[in-house]
């Protein structure tokens, strides 16, 4: 079942895509109610799942269509024990929707991979806290105990690697990676940014890559940033610089917004899906090891449709 986690083809460099914003997809679009941003209550019945693997077929097709890998993302960036037990769910039944996250990928990549477009099953650790807001920030030991338990289940489902989204703390972002290490998983950390392209805590995104790999012997095999619009990120990124070389994808979002204006939206922003393929082909022509593109919050499959469209055009 663990295809990839020896061996994970997106380090290799060719072009990988990945979802664009479940959770505001399945809500705005899908009209689904999903109180806490909690898409992995759809994990519990045949309906929920059906609607799970008709968003990721969308997606994955995408990726068939222009013979570039795609990483299959689960459903689970809130699937941990305090967002479970603000909507009532046991940890015991929170356990089986992680490993039932696991397996519907697996079966859609039985279904849709091709030798042109291989896909990767990747286990999604979500922040304990808010993805817009730091507050209160763990120990190390603290986040490795928390997010430990559902890294086990990911390992155990046979997920190749884990993927947490939206960090945005060192702390917590060092736990995640000693836990996946430790589950014997690869892992990938993908840091939020504020519009000064600072994380969340004000510390500056090279600092916390920095802070990480030295914390840790640069496990992580790579990082990507999110949930943030590509103009708030992409003049702090200098090229030719070593620590800009470990940063190798991006799921941007849709909207300019502020994380504070988001929060008090009531409407979806959508932005502009051809201006966002124009960031992302022009972020590429800068730095051409990102290889990992996808979306976070307002995008859907036409941003994706965007990005590898421009792309194309650019090659």
């Amino acid at each position: 079942m663990k295809k990839h986690r020896e061996n994970l083809p997106q380090r290799a460099g060719r072009l990988f895509l990945t979802d664009g914003g479940i959770e505001t997809t399945l809500i705005y679009q899908e009209g689904l109610d999903l109180p806490y941003f909690a898409a992995f209550r759809l994990l519990q019945d045949e309906t929920g799942r059906e609607t799970l693997r008709r968003y990721y077929r969308r997606h994955a097709a995408i990726a068939v269509a222009h013979g570039t890998g795609f990483i299959l993302e689960s459903a689970t960036w809130r699937a941990s024990l305090d967002w479970a037990d603000r909507i009532g769910m046991s940890a015991a039944t929170l356990d089986e929707a992680n490993r039932t996250a696991i397996d519907l990928l697996h079966g859609l990549r039985a279904e849709l991979a091709t030798e042109a477009s291989p896909m990767v099953v990747s286990g999604c650790v979500g922040p304990r806290g808010d993805g817009y807001d730091a507050g209160t920030i763990m120990t190390v030991a603290e986040a490795h105990a928390y997010h430990g338990r559902q890294i086990d289940v990911f390992a155990h489902a046979g997920a190749d690697m884990v993927t947490a989204i939206t960090m945005t703390n060192v702390p917590e972002a060092i736990g995640v990676t000693l836990a996946a290490t430790n589950a014997g998983m690869p892992v990938a950390i993908s840091f939020t940014v504020e519009t000064d392209g600072r994380l969340p805590t004000g510390q500056r995104l090279q600092d916390a890559i920095s802070a990480v790999d030295e914390a840790t012997g640069a496990a992580p095999a790579y990082y990507m940033i999110n949930c943030a619009h590509p103009t708030h990120f992409v003049d702090q990124l200098p090229a030719g610089e070593a620590w800009v070389a470990r940063v190798q994808g991006v799921r941007a979002n849709a909207s300019r917004c502020s994380h504070a204006e988001l929060d008090r939206a009531t409407e979806l922003d959508a932005g502009d899906p051809v201006e966002f393929g124009t960031l992302y082909r022009d972020l590429r022509a800068r730095h051409s090891h990102v290889n990992i593109l996808g979306g976070c919050c307002g995008t859907d499959h036409r941003h994706i449709e965007q990005v590898v469209g421009h792309f194309r055009k650019a090659a």
